[in-house]
């Protein structure tokens, strides 16, 4: 919310910004189901690293569309994810080692995360740009700033953003589309390094 609205009001025009996005076709529930396999089948066959990460993502994703398995799905959106950020926070914390996080590799490695995130901001704002030009003006800037893979927050900060410029605007459903393929961009990037720096 600090860091994404001056480079997506820097990057567009405040036409861009106003632009009213049509609602989004009706999704079938076969549809919903398939995303999930084709998406862990695709990756996993073209880096098979990734599999474990994705696999565990898209099963949320299966369990939450399939409707057959209410208990499981309730289980993890709820009391299995508030156990395991539990658990991170508790082996992360008590493994940090004050004389080793505090050294000036730190607030670099801080510092290039930042510049990352304005960089993928910006890439996606133009690409955006690019869209609304080829599309006439049917698609609007602002939801190229979701690419980031901070979900659901960039999607929010696009819906924000839009409805500044024109209160009619509801970008939040479209900028969630480009705000999951950068979760799935960002662990497939991951699994690239993994293969790069193993072996």
């Amino acid at each position: 919310p600090m860091i994404q609205p001056p480079i997506m009001k820097a990057l567009t025009t405040e036409k861009e910004r106003k632009t009213v996005m049509t609602s989004l076709r009706k999704v079938t529930k076969l549809e919903k189901i398939i995303f999930p396999v084709v998406v862990v089948l695709f990756t996993a066959l073209l880096l098979p690293d990734v599999a474990p990460l994705l696999g565990m993502l898209m099963l949320g994703n299966l369990f939450k569309e399939s409707g057959v398995v209410a208990r499981l799905s309730d289980t993890v959106q709820n009391a299995l994810m508030n156990i395991v950020t539990i658990m991170l926070g508790v082996t992360v914390g008590a493994t940090a080692d004050g004389t080793t996080f505090l050294q000036p590799a730190t607030i670099k490695i801080i510092a290039l995360g930042l510049m990352a995130f304005c960089f993928a901001t910006a890439g996606g704002v133009i690409f955006g740009k690019i869209l609304y030009v080829a599309t006439g003006g049917k698609i609007n800037p602002l939801i190229g700033s979701a690419g980031v893979s901070a979900v659901p927050m960039a999607a929010r900060v696009s819906q924000v953003e839009g409805r500044k410029y024109n209160p009619t605007n509801f970008l939040l459903m479209h900028a969630m589309g480009p705000n999951v393929a950068g979760v799935i961009g960002s662990a497939v990037a991951a699994g690239v390094f993994l293969i790069l720096f193993s072996h």
